[in-house]
């Protein structure tokens, strides 16, 4: 690999290598900055659904509906007496009144609405592990002599379209990611091809002196993997400050799912790898146009 770098001096001048005069160096940067994005957050949302599916898929919540309010606070301490009698539930939490109606004040308002509408009573479980549809089936009818009002439900389910909904996102991202590589491509080619018009005449000579194809496709490489590779590096840190910014604002929000959102250590190995896989996209891209255009011409 290091082969295509190591050309004598007097080689190189026949091609001059201005680096950031031309417009590559430019659109490789652009192209990397917002793979860089891209990728980023394709990665953190991966994060994130896997942390809320691992967190969510060992929980569960019991509603008990009745609407006297007596009988059902007195179905609610039965049946979180029952449920802690049981193997499969590890932790068993009953909420008060008042933490239910802090919950649906955003959409209901904050008026007393235990008077007025009769809320259930809520039942927060932790699992000893993920359960099966058939546990689920064993709680409710385990309840169901209790508080023939129970429902018992996977917390996994309340928030299973959002997480689909991110999901998508989430592959929408990484086929950003292809179509800027297959762009990134597209102008390595363009650029290649622009460079070969320019330097014909030389490239004649060279052949006349007994320059092979590949000699002449290293020089074309070359130029154009160090440009990418300086517009990739340019590209990573302008994508880099705008990851660090964002994350910033996210931690701010405080958020259940949004503080979920972020980037693994091998994430940023990815992110960081991502200007020297297009330098080896440019270096590959170069050599194919430069030779099968050297085969045409000659």
């Amino acid at each position: 690999m290091f082969k295509f770098f190591a050309i004598p001096a007097h080689d190189r001048r026949l091609i001059p290598e201005g680096r950031l005069s031309g417009p590559m160096p430019w659109v490789i940067a652009i192209m990397i900055f917002l793979t860089v994005l891209a990728a980023a957050a394709g990665l953190a949302m991966t994060r994130a659904t896997s942390d809320v599916s691992d967190q969510l898929s060992s929980r569960a919540t019991v509603q008990i509906i009745e609407a006297n309010p007596e009988l059902r606070g007195r179905q609610a301490e039965a049946a979180a007496e029952r449920l802690r009698t049981l193997p499969l539930i590890e932790e068993v939490r009953l909420l008060p009144p008042e933490e239910i109606q802090a919950l649906i004040e955003p959409w209901l308002g904050t008026q007393d609405l235990a008077e007025e509408i009769p809320l259930p009573a809520l039942i927060d479980l932790k699992l000893a592990h993920v359960a099966t549809d058939a546990e689920y089936q064993s709680l409710r009818n385990t309840l169901q002599p209790i508080a023939p009002g129970a429902r018992v439900e996977p917390s996994s389910g309340y928030i299973a379209p959002v997480i689909s909904l991110v999901r998508s996102f989430q592959w929408i991202a990484f086929g950003l990611v292809a179509l800027l590589a297959l762009a990134t491509g597209a102008a390595v080619i363009i650029s290649a091809r622009s460079a070969l018009n320019t330097h014909t005449e030389t490239i004649a000579v060279v052949h006349l002196l007994g320059g092979t194809d590949q000699q002449i496709s290293r020089l074309f490489q070359r130029r154009i993997a160090l440009d990418a590779l300086l517009g990739g590096l340019i590209g990573l840190v302008g994508g880099t400050a705008i990851i660090w910014l964002i994350s910033t604002q996210l931690t701010a929000l405080g958020s259940g799912l949004v503080q979920s959102v972020g980037l693994d250590w091998w994430s940023w190995l990815i992110i960081a790898a991502i200007p020297i896989l297009g330098m080896f996209l440019a270096m590959v891209t170069a050599r194919l146009t430069v030779i099968g255009a050297l085969r045409k011409i000659l």
